[in-house]
């Protein structure tokens, strides 16, 4: 799980999960972990995420070594978006501190997870300025699920994509909330739908959603449920994936 002693800065319990959804906070403005500040309006974000969990997030999502631009002329720290192929920058959308604040400023783990599902505002925003697509919203979850897994003691190997009914949320773990299913990472799957992530973390998002035992959606009757379907099954990165699936939601139901 890629443990070093510079993970074990942060405590394996209650603050730690606390610390997952704080830890990325620099690049809502771009900035790298090396220049980023320590607080934000008072509250401590920025810290090293335990037990190597940030580093196999970001590999579902991104390739490993030297990044490389992606996208001539696009190098902020706002998505673009599959379906539109637009900047996620929205002037009429309340980015303030405050906003940032209230999303950040929860004691309770538990709770804080479940705003990061409901969030509309850090999903305006890239997880690296070099991979566009990629979300910062869904980086951070997958963190989240990553981090609760390891600390009992589960190996990504064990680990499999779940398909649970809609409101049906495991704190931590579930990484999409949508109206007709929510999406876990877990290692026990029960009698759901479910699919192993692999031996080691990279970039299979479509390679798991296409061993689903049964899918979420209708791709054999629903036309926006076939071409919902056809596009995850295109879609490497992780993180892209998920947004993209709240996205099309978003747009279309």
């Amino acid at each position: 799980m890629g443990e070093t002693p510079h993970d074990l800065n942060v405590d394996s319990g209650q603050d730690a999960m606390i610390a997952v959804y704080r830890h990325d906070v620099h690049k809502m403005n771009g900035n790298s972990h090396a220049s980023a500040s320590k607080t934000f309006a008072g509250i401590p974000v920025n810290e090293i995420v335990p037990l190597g969990a940030d580093g196999d997030a970001s590999l579902l999502s991104r390739p490993s070594g030297q990044p490389e631009q992606t996208v001539e002329n696009h190098k902020t720290p706002y998505r673009l978006s599959l379906i539109t192929g637009e900047s996620q920058y929205n002037h009429n959308q309340s980015t303030s501190n405050s906003a940032v604040c209230d999303l950040l400023n929860v004691g309770d783990p538990e709770i804080m997870h479940q705003a990061w599902l409901e969030d509309n505002i850090v999903s305006m925003f890239n997880e690296s300025v070099y991979y566009p697509y990629t979300s910062l919203k869904y980086h951070t979850l997958l963190v989240s699920s990553l981090l609760d897994n390891y600390r009992v003691g589960h190996d990504f190997a064990d680990l499999r994509l779940i398909v649970d009914p809609a409101g049906d949320i495991t704190p931590h773990r579930t990484v999409y909330a949508g109206s007709q299913c929510t999406l876990r990472i877990d290692k026990d799957s029960g009698d759901r739908p479910a699919s192993r992530l692999g031996s080691q973390p990279w970039r299979s998002w479509a390679s798991a959603w296409g061993r689903l035992g049964a899918h979420p959606v209708d791709a054999a009757h629903d036309k926006y449920d076939m071409l919902l379907d056809a596009n995850l099954h295109r879609i490497g990165a992780w993180s892209t994936a998920l947004q993209y699936l709240e996205d099309f939601r978003e747009a279309f139901e």
